[in-house]
Formats: structure tokens, C-alpha cells, sequence
């Protein structure tokens, strides 16, 4: 039955129960069967009670308290086919219409309102007992006397109601009334910032909402709007939302209109503007002349493979981690901050202010009244579902570095246990790292691997690392110079207000709107599942990879080292399952193996390989040395341990086939850096 004016006093009630039975019947089962242990919230659609009376809808949002308070006085009088008490059960509307992110709710006209608010989780609190009613003793006369507790201290009696004195009185546990309480900040997320701080408002759930989210969760959160009355020092007050319903994000794009650009993007898939990643390519960084090959992997990095869930609980991740180490002036930070703005769901942090805590999570003092422990959200965490562009990660300390292990592998969590709180927060971003050598320049007469001042072990999760030098080159120079003169220019003609020609336009703007793209790559990951379906395409990676394997096995008992890991086959992998979304294809096609191996031993050939013997080496990126250089290594520690004394003439005879500066840089490292050996004093090294 449909009303055509909002129904008063107690055909409100009545409204609400004929509502329940007829539209809410099941839903109203279901708690009865779930209630209290759980289940003790019925969650209602708001647009479900738009449709079946429009004015008693629009009047709770005006008036939640009194109309939710009616609502839930119906659902306890609901007429059930089982013995359940539904008394103290609870409403929650959820999808109403007025939804704000936290920066545009706190407005004046919304103080009271029942609202939703959009955001991303940045920290909770742990989830505790609250009083919502203190039973309190008189001690001279033991008279219990109730209390409501609805304001942010605690309120204790006047007086006691029988015999009329002003205390003392204690707290009678056991007939007070508690429930679980919990506090949520929601801020914006970082891709609504435009690079400012993010606006946040402060959350409060109660009950079976709690424990609903965590640190980094995209959610709406439906409820009335207050303002904080705990400190009435000032006349200007903060808001905060006493939550009644909680909606988690079921896809990572939501927020991106994808439906009115789905033209465009099918015409870019299906080649009808041009070679898609050709445009890909022109689209990551347009300002930036050069490095075409880095700006497809880049491309195909915010497309990224897709994830696998095994029965046992295992997972392989699909996102693609790139780093890029370069000399400086090689606009590492621009292309960051160029993939930061295209990506959805990403943001940038730089390495050089972040600790573990930024950039994973971290427990703090919290600042919602009562200086708890919170668990706070960091950089990669709030990056889950897009990009974690870290810059100046060489800054960071190695106990920083080591936080990030977990966010890469795998499972793509962290687990947080500090200040008594246990948590695995999702990491699931493709990370894009930039930073500096180890001597903040490449020295071009040492291997390029050796300069990479990093443990191993986290430059070994990364898929792809692409090595920026700054060498001058009459021809390259003069292109690049070119193209930064004409896009200066023509920036220029543009800030003071004047028409380009299309030839300018083309200049200075990407071949692919950052609209188009956004919603371009949002379908991608949404929709498009890639898999390697065609028997000669898996033999045919099959073979690339053992033969890369076997690249520099001359014999059975060949001590040559191995070029490659397994870690590589997964990333070409991915690499070509991005390649294969860019198509809107559901299938891996040969030009997309073709395409991931190529970058994959671009990649290979400038890190990977051990300059002495112009070989790949795995052991270069696996382990931080060529197989070469550990071989030396050993070498030279075996033949100072195996005598009572060897000088460095010595051992330049016993070592002849090692120049003696390297074999001065292996004494240096098994002395100073481990321990091993010593000099004696006289130029002769000694075993310790």
C-alpha cells in the first residue's frame, strides 16, 4: 500500500510494520533466525521504502532519531512464526540518497540528518564496551538508580530517588547495559585529494556493525550526522556520523563512469584509432620525450595480469611491480607522478619521509576521546586495488625496505601486531619504485647490478627494473631538446588563453584523455580475464623459458649460471595478460607473449647481466652478485684461510686469473664487511 502524505504518531508505527510484512518478511526472518548472536541489525534500502511510501521515507532523513526509533519499535512488534524477542533489534538504512564525501558533509544543514558518507578507511580503533545505561547503588541506602548515558562523558545521578542524597554511589555492573562500540576515521581517497591533504570525519558503530572494516577498506557508511559536544571551550564544533548501516565497495572502480566512454574505449581496443599500445604509450607521461619502451611497460603495469586463488589458500598475485633506478634529472619522479594521476586507485608516497609505518600501517594513540591504540593505514595499504608510486626509495632505511616484503609476494598483505592489535591488511597494489644507485650516480665502468644498493631479496619481487643513465648523445639530445622547447611553447600559447592548431594540441596532449583512460583501464581490470587458451602459445612460452634457462649451459657439468629464475615466467605472464586486457581480450594471443618477453629481457640485459663474461645471471638480481663475482669471492677467502699467512703478492700468483684490484676488493670485503680475515699489519692476511 502506497500513503500520499507522511503518516504521524502512531500510523507511523503502523506504516512501518505493514512495511515490513510486505516488502520485508524474509529479510525480518532471517534476523529473527540469526538474532542476537549473529545478526542484530535489519538492513533496509532506503529506495525500498522510497517506492512503498515516499513521504515516510523522505521524513526519516530529516528526523532519523524519532523515525528510526518508531521503526524499530515496529520490527519488535513484528508477529513471528518463532519464540524470538526482537526488542532490542535494530534498523539500518542503507543507499539513501544524500551521499557526501567527507569533505562536503559537514555543512550545517545536515547536523541531525541521516546521511552517507563515501571514503576510504584510514584507521580504526579496537572494538570495546560502551554504557549506553548505568545502573548506580546508592551506598548508604543500596537504591539502584538508572542512567542513560548519550553524551561523550560519563553521567552519574543527581541524587539518589529514594533517599534523596547526593551519593557516593557505585557502578552496578551487572545491571548496567553495555554494547560493543568501535570508532572509524573515513577519509577521501588519495585519488580526490589532488595532492592536499585528505579530508576525514570521524565514525562511531555499535553492535554487529563493528569489526565490519578495516584500515584501508573502501566503504559508505550510512547514519545521523552529530556534532562533537565533548568540549564546549569554543562555539565551532567538528561532526561526526553515528553510523547505522555499513556498505563495503564490492568493485574497486565504483567511482569511475565507465558506461559513457565504453565507446571510445572499444574503438582504441579494437585498433580503429591506431596501434592501441602505440597510443598507450604516447598516453603515460606525454611531456616526457624518450623511453618508449619504459612507457609501454608502465602502460601495461596500470592494466596489470589478474590474481589466482588456489584451494590450499594459496594466491599469485597479477599485479605488476616495476622498479626504475636512474641518475638524477632522469625524470623518474615525473614519471611517478604522470602514472599516480592515470591509474585509478593510487597514490604517491616518497621513500625518503615514509618509515614501515607509512608505507604499511602502523598502531598509534588514537584521537577519538580516549587515547586507545588505532590502527592506522599506510601508503601501500590505502593503495589496495590500484598503484603505490614510492619515490626515493633508496632513502629509506633497510628496516623500512624490509616492511614492504610481505605487500609484494604473493598474498600481497601485511600483518600488523603492535600495541595488542592483530590484523592482515590487504596490499593487493602494483607497486611502481623509483630511486638513485648507490652512489647517487651509475659509475658506466662498474656493472650496472652491482651499483643497486638494495637487499636482493626486495629487488628480486620486482618484475621489471629498468636502469636510467644520463649519457649525452649529440642525437638523442637534440630530440629531446627539441620536443621540450615545442611543448614549452605550446603550453604557453595555451596558459595565456590562445588557440593551437591541432598539430599542438597533439604536442602537449595524450593521445588518450586521462578521463578515457581512467574508465579504459577500469573496464579492463573489471571485465577482462585473460588466459593462455592456445596449445602452441604455452608451448611456445614453455620453450622460450627453458631454453633462457639453458642460455649459458655449454655442457651437463657446466657451472655456468642460470639466467633466469622461475619468479620471470610468472611475470611475463602477467606481462602479457595486461598486454592481452589492453585488446579487451579474454585470451592470451602470441603477440602478447612476444611483447612480455621482450620487455622481460630488456629488463634481464640491463640488470641482469654479469659484464666479465657478457652472460645473464639471475644471481645478479637473486642475490645481489654475479656468479663470477661470487666465485672470486670464495676463491679468495679459500686461499687466505688455507694458509698460516698470505700476502697480496701471494695471492696475486695462487689467483692469476683475477686482476688484482678485484682481489684487493675481496680482501676489503671478507675483512671489513664480515669479519673473516684480517691483515696483520704488514700486508699479510690472516683467517680469524
Amino acid at each position: 500500500m502506497s500513503a500520499t502524505t507522511a503518516p504521524q504518531g502512531r500510523e507511523v508505527q503502523d506504516e512501518f510494520e505493514e512495511f515490513l510484512r510486505q516488502e520485508y518478511k524474509q529479510e525480518v526472518g532471517d534476523l529473527a533466525h540469526h538474532y542476537p548472536k549473529e545478526q542484530q541489525t535489519l538492513h533496509v534500502d532506503w529506495s525500498d521504502l522510497f517506492r512503498y511510501n515516499r513521504e515516510l521515507a523522505e521524513a526519516l532523513l530529516d528526523d532519523p532519531r524519532g523515525y528510526l526509533n518508531t521503526f524499530e519499535q515496529a520490527l519488535s512488534n513484528y508477529d513471528l512464526p518463532i519464540d524470538v524477542d526482537l526488542a532490542e533489534a535494530r534498523v539500518g538504512v542503507y543507499n539513501c540518497p544524500d551521499e557526501f564525501d567527507p569533505a562536503g558533509v559537514s555543512r550545517d544543514e545536515n547536523i541531525a540528518s541521516y546521511v552517507a558518507v563515501s571514503g576510504q578507511v584510514a584507521k580504526v580503533s579496537d572494538v570495546k564496551p560502551k554504557c549506553v545505561e548505568a545502573a548506580f547503588r546508592c551506598v548508604r541506602c543500596e537504591t539502584l538508580t538508572r542512567v542513560p548515558q548519550d553524551g561523550g562523558s560519563f553521567e552519574e545521578p543527581h541524587q539518589c530517588r529514594s533517599c534523596e542524597r547526593q551519593g557516593p554511589f557505585r557502578l552496578d555492573r551487572q545491571q548496567s547495559e553495555f554494547k560493543d562500540h568501535q570508532a572509524a576515521r573515513i577519509q577521501q581517497p588519495p585519488e580526490d585529494t589532488n595532492g592536499g591533504n585528505a579530508t576525514h570525519i570521524d565514525t562511531f558503530l555499535t553492535r554487529d556493525l563493528t569489526e565490519e572494516f578495516t584500515a584501508g577498506d573502501r566503504v559508505t557508511v550510512n547514519g545521523i550526522l552529530d556534532i562533537d559536544d565533548t568540549d564546549f571551550e569554543s562555539p565551532v564544533f567538528d561532526t561526526q556520523l553515528n553510523v547505522k548501516d555499513v556498505v563495503k565497495e564490492k568493485s574497486d572502480y565504483e567511482d569511475i563512469e565507465v558506461d559513457e566512454h565504453l565507446p571510445e574505449i572499444r574503438a582504441i581496443a579494437n585498433g580503429e584509432r591506431g596501434d592501441p599500445y602505440e597510443l598507450i604509450q604516447e598516453s603515460v607521461h606525454p611531456t616526457h620525450e624518450g623511453d618508449d619502451r619504459l612507457k609501454l611497460a608502465l602502460g601495461l603495469q596500470v592494466f596489470g595480469g589478474w590474481p589466482r586463488d588456489y584451494p590450499n589458500g594459496g594466491r599469485d598475485r597479477g599485479d605488476i611491480h616495476i622498479l626504475l633506478l636512474g641518475d638524477p634529472g632522469c625524470d623518474k619522479s615525473g614519471m611517478l607522478s604522470a602514472v599516480a594521476e592515470l591509474a585509478p586507485r593510487s597514490i604517491y608516497s616518497s621513500g625518503k619521509g615514509s618509515s614501515a609505518a607509512g608505507l604499511t600501517a602502523s598502531a598509534v594513540r588514537d584521537d577519538f576521546g580516549d587515547s586507545e591504540w588505532t590502527l592506522e593505514a599506510g601508503a601501500l595499504v590505502l593503495a589496495n586495488g590500484g598503484i603505490a608510486c614510492i619515490d626515493e626509495i633508496d632513502k629509506m632505511d633497510e628496516e623500512d625496505r624490509s616492511a614492504m616484503h610481505g605487500a609484494m609476494e604473493g598474498q600481497q598483505q601485511v600483518h600488523i601486531s603492535k600495541a595488542g592489535i592483530n590484523a592482515d591488511l590487504n596490499t593487493r597494489a602494483s607497486m611502481l619504485a623509483a630511486g638513485n644507485p648507490k652512489h647517487g650516480r651509475f659509475d658506466q665502468f662498474q656493472p650496472l647490478g652491482e651499483q643497486i644498493d638494495m637487499d636482493p631479496a626486495l629487488i628480486s619481487r620486482f618484475d621489471l627494473i629498468f636502469m636510467l643513465t644520463d649519457e649525452p648523445d649529440r642525437e638523442t639530445d637534440s630530440s629531446v631538446v627539441s620536443g621540450m622547447i615545442e611543448s614549452r611553447s605550446t603550453a604557453g600559447k595555451h596558459t595565456l588563453g590562445k588557440d593551437l592548431s591541432e598539430e599542438e594540441r597533439d604536442e602537449i596532449e595524450p593521445a588518450i584523455s586521462r578521463e578515457v583512460m581512467r574508465a579504459y583501464i577500469a573496464f579492463a581490470k573489471e571485465n577482462v580475464f585473460p588466459r593462455i587458451k592456445d596449445e602452441d602459445v604455452k608451448q611456445q612460452l614453455q620453450e622460450y623459458f627453458v631454453e633462457l634457462r639453458l642460455a649459458n649451459k655449454s655442457n651437463a657439468d657446466d657451472d655456468s649460471p642460470v639466467p633466469v629464475t622461475y619468479r620471470k615466467e610468472e611475470a611475463i605472464e602477467r606481462l602479457a595478460e595486461a598486454s592481452a586486457r589492453v585488446r579487451l581480450s579474454d585470451e592470451v594471443k602470441q603477440e602478447d607473449v612476444e611483447r612480455a618477453v621482450h620487455l622481460v629481457e630488456s629488463s634481464l640485459r640491463q640488470v641482469g647481466k654479469d659484464t666479465e663474461t657478457d652472460q645473464l645471471d639471475a644471481d645478479v638480481i637473486e642475490t645481489g652478485m654475479s656468479h663470477s663475482q661470487r666465485d672470486r669471492r670464495m676463491a679468495v677467502l679459500e686461499a687466505v684461510k688455507g694458509g698460516d699467512g698470505v700476502s697480496l703478492d701471494d695471492l696475486d700468483e695462487q689467483l692469476e686469473e683475477f686482476g688484482r684490484g678485484e682481489i684487493e676488493s675481496e680482501l676489503e670485503y671478507w675483512s671489513k664487511r664480515k669479519g673473516e680475515i684480517y691483515d696483520r699489519g704488514d700486508g699479510v692476511y690472516m683467517k680469524i
